[in-house]
Parts: C-alpha cells; structure tokens; sequence
C-alpha cells in the first residue's frame, strides 16, 4: 500500500506540473491549438480519481469504482451505433450484464466470470431483437452490442478482479498497468503531434504514427523496468517484458477502437470528434491491456 500511494502522490505532482504547462504554453501561444492535449488532461484527472479509489480502497471499493467505469464506456460507446427503437431492449440486456459480470467477480467465480460475457450473454443477447421481430438492421445492431460488450465490459472488468485473484498484490498490478497503459498512450501521442510523419491508418486515426509507436514501445519498457520492484512481484525479466506487452496490447486497442469507431459513424465526423473527448477514447488500450496482462501473469505466476 506505502509503494502504491507514493506511487499515486507522484503521478498527482505528475500530472499538476503537466496541467500548469499546458495551461502556460496555451496562453502563450494562442496561435496554436492545444486543445487537445486539454482534453486529454481533464480525461486523465477524471481516471485518476477512480484509480485512486480503486487502488487505495478495500476491493469492494474498488469493484465498484471500475464498474461504474465500465457503465460509462459502454454508454458512450453505444452513442455511436445509429439505433432504433427496436434496439432499446438489447441495450437494457447490455447493461443489466454489467452487475453481474462484476458480482462474478466479487463471488470469486473465475470460470463463470471468463465464460459469462463470450459465451452466454453472446448467445442470449440476440433474444430481446428476435422477439421484437425486428429483422431489418438485426446482424448490424447485436454485433456491434456484442463488440462493446467484449470491449468495455469484459476487457475492462479484469482490472476489479486483480484485487480478487490476489489480495496482497493486486492493487499494485492495477496501478502498474494503467500507469504503463496511459504512459505508452502519452507517449506515443505527443511523439506522433511533434515528429510523426508515417501514419499507420490516417483514415482512422491520424494521431497513431509509426514514430509514435517506437518512442511509446521504448518508454514503456523503460518505465515498467524501473517500477515493477515496487509495484509487483515480478521478476526482472518479466518486469521488462510486461512493458513490451502492455505497449504493444494497448497499441492494437487503440488502432481497433479507432477503426470501429470510424466504421461506426462514417458521415457523421461532428459526433466523431466529438467523442474524441470522451472517456471512451481514454480507455481504449485497457479494454486490450486489462485481459492480455491479467490472463499471462495468471498463466506464469502462482500468487494469482
């Protein structure tokens, strides 16, 4: 607990020092915009707090703050599937999953928790379509359910069951991923907004560069191989290769989050960019870093 809060109180001066150069360089050079690097700073304030909450509390505390996260993903994500009203029953379906997924993990019920979401509510979720007896639109509508489900749902829920699978170390895993998974996405943004010049898909994403992607890989393995003795019980090679997982997991969320989205509202680029300031494009990577990271340290190690 003593690494995990001096931990935290270094990402909070972190991130006020971030804050007050944004806020100086933004006055000062009103030629250019920043906002946003902005958003992404009010966005980080907002998942500090609930991984605050989530890492210094008790693990009920802590199921609770992430599944509250979980709530918001997927309400956000469903802002960008064009709806009927035949579709308001599968969303009610998608939500009502959500308690139970989590109270999975609060029993500690890994195999139904692994299964709940991939298998059961993908065979039932179609059901409140069918009875509607709505065909038209059906494979788009409970597909596309289906995806945020697994994404926001399924992928995020792993980071309460740390803290399940192993008390005594779980709120320091918590904390080294999603210092690692919000670092290599930094990185990588701001390396790509100063030097980026080869995009990987410009018609998705055009922040997501190669030049990114090398400096965010680098930077992640350096940082994972610094903090994992405080945070974790790793071992030193494993302590530098969960950087180069985290870093390349999160990078192919973010590109996958990125071209649904895209896929989502082609012609509707106002409600794009909008959602480019919502939390939903904040935790794209966790939704790949959470399950890749929990399911090989759980495959290697015995504590969990």
């Amino acid at each position: 607990m003593n690494s995990s809060l001096f931990t935290l109180l270094l990402i909070f001066a972190g991130l006020s020092a971030v804050h007050l150069i944004y806020l100086a360089v933004s006055r000062l050079q009103k030629d250019k915009d920043y906002t946003g690097i902005g958003f992404r700073i009010k966005t980080w304030w907002g998942m500090l707090f609930i991984f605050c909450l989530a890492t210094l509390f008790n693990s009920v505390v802590s199921l609770l703050s992430l599944m509250v996260l979980c709530f918001f993903a997927l309400k956000e994500y469903f802002s960008m599937i064009r709806t009927r009203k035949a579709d308001r029953r599968l969303f009610l379906w998608a939500y009502l999953a959500i308690p139970l997924q989590f109270y999975w993990i609060y029993i500690e019920w890994y195999g139904m928790f692994i299964v709940f979401i991939p298998v059961y509510v993908f065979l039932l979720l179609p059901l409140p379509r069918l009875l509607n007896k709505g065909t038209l639109g059906f494979l788009r509508s409970v597909s596309s359910t289906q995806w945020g489900m697994m994404l926001m749902v399924f992928g995020l829920s792993h980071l309460a069951y740390f803290q399940f699978a192993t008390p005594e170390y779980g709120a320091g895993l918590v904390l080294f991923l999603v210092v690692l998974t919000q670092l290599n996405d930094v990185v990588h943004y701001l390396a790509s907004l100063y030097f980026g010049k080869h995009k990987v898909v410009p018609t998705a994403n055009p922040n997501l560069t190669w030049e990114g992607f090398i400096c965010g890989f680098a930077a992640t393995t350096a940082v994972s191989y610094l903090i994992y003795p405080y945070l974790t019980p790793l071992t030193p090679l494993f302590g530098l290769l969960s950087g180069m997982l985290i870093s390349l997991s999160g990078y192919f969320g973010s590109l996958t989050v990125s071209v649904l989205k895209r896929d989502l509202l082609i012609g509707d680029d106002d409600k794009f960019a909008a959602l480019q300031k919502s939390y939903l494009s904040r935790v794209d990577s966790l939704a790949y870093t959470s399950p890749i990271f929990f399911h090989v340290i759980r495959y290697f190690f015995d504590f969990m």
